[in-house]
């Protein structure tokens, strides 16, 4: 049986519901699909925002021979596949690569070409920042268009689309939950659809709790586990950060959000009782970008192993926040004039870096804050053995 949301999935721009700023009149994806433009764009935005639904209506417009691809479990291969049965009788190949931020640099590199030399017009669609997850030169040939989560409004209308009647609570409710992802309220309406006769606010809470819905990594699911993780390596405990690492990959969750956690991790709670646990995260981080899923949750194991039993030391870490607290609070304090940098001859008049010594035994901080200690060593936390 045909999903809901296949069955009421926008067809044209008069049916599709948001991103006016996008393709509202004399906007930019309106102009390119009426004018049939042939270019490469990413889609980046939250999920259920109409992402895919515009990659269809594009491809449609310009008559293109049309291919989707999950970068979750697509590869080299299937690119290949691709180019190589790409039609003759059809226009442009457009390929459309969900959650593109899940191929590795390599698969990127492999990509690259193709869309370099137009054999394949690409749309990505992507939740996460392109700038951190694209390779420079494949971002270089794409325009990037920003998606935004659907307004109240909006989702009232998607919902409305589903031919479901709510009343005003139950409506108010799915809205809210929903947080501006269509797919997400379409969902709910079909599972809750399927369980009861009525689309009613207790319905839809009780379909909630029956976990009918896919892991959301906006949810609160996503929050409590990362933190979860977190707190397990921060109590030096592989084997409880192992089971959250596992649940989270098992979930779908993205393994470089997991890896730059770990990057954070490593300098916030390691520190100085371990410095070389930042390269090792950095490292882990590097894997993960390299390799890619599946195997990928190898290194991230390894790596959340090595920090779990790494001594804790957060000295660096509190050192800074309270020197933050200190610049924003207290603004630009005058730099005491032994170190200012004399590049002029007025600034050595005035005694810029008078008196200064390669390795100075003065106190170097501003006249304000003279004797002030940031970074405090302590002896580093080990785990205890049982």
């Amino acid at each position: 049986m045909e999903p809901l949301a296949a069955k009421i999935r926008p067809k044209n721009l008069k049916e599709f519901v948001g991103q006016e700023h996008l393709v509202g009149a004399g906007k930019p994806l309106r102009e390119a699909l009426e004018q049939k433009h042939v270019f490469s764009f990413i889609l980046w935005g939250p999920p259920g925002v109409g992402k895919t639904t515009f990659a269809r209506m594009y491809a449609k417009a310009l008559n293109a021979d049309y291919h989707e691809l999950s970068a979750v479990s697509a590869g080299k291969d299937d690119i290949k596949k691709i180019v190589e049965n790409r039609g003759e009788l059809f226009g442009p190949t457009i390929l459309f690569l969900d959650e593109i931020h899940r191929f590795n640099k390599a698969q990127q590199d492999y990509l690259l070409p193709f869309v370099e030399s137009g054999r394949l017009v690409l749309v990505g669609a992507t939740t996460e920042n392109p700038s951190f997850e694209v390779i420079p030169a494949l971002l270089s040939r794409c325009r990037v268009f920003v998606m935004e989560e659907l307004k109240e409004t909006e989702m009232k209308k998607v919902i409305e689309r589903t031919g479901y009647k709510l009343k005003k609570d139950a409506m108010e409710w799915l809205v809210a939950m929903a947080n501006g992802d269509a797919r997400q309220a379409i969902a709910m309406i079909e599972n809750t659809a399927s369980l009861y006769k009525e689309i009613s606010l207790e319905n839809l809470k009780n379909t909630l709790q029956s976990k009918f819905l896919r892991y959301d990594k906006k949810g609160e699911e996503h929050y409590n586990t990362i933190s979860a993780f977190i707190k397990s390596m921060r109590a030096s405990q592989p084997d409880a950060a192992l089971y959250y690492l596992a649940r989270m990959i098992e979930s779908g969750e993205d393994p470089k959000f997991i890896a730059r956690r770990m990057v954070i991790f490593a300098s916030e709670d390691v520190g100085m009782a371990q410095p070389t646990a930042l390269v090792v995260a950095n490292e882990v981080f590097k894997a993960v970008e390299e390799i890619g899923l599946p195997e990928c949750g190898i290194n991230l194991a390894h790596g959340v192993v090595y920090l779990a039993l790494a001594p804790k030391n957060k000295s660096a870490y509190e050192g800074y926040m309270e020197a933050l607290e200190d610049a924003k609070k207290l603004g630009n304090l005058p730099i005491p004039l032994v170190i200012r940098n004399p590049v002029t001859k007025l600034m050595k008049e005035l005694d810029y870096g008078k008196g200064y010594e390669r390795y100075p035994k003065e106190d170097l901080l501003p006249e304000k804050l003279k004797g002030k200690k940031y970074y405090r060593p302590k002896a580093p936390v080990k785990k205890k053995e049982s």
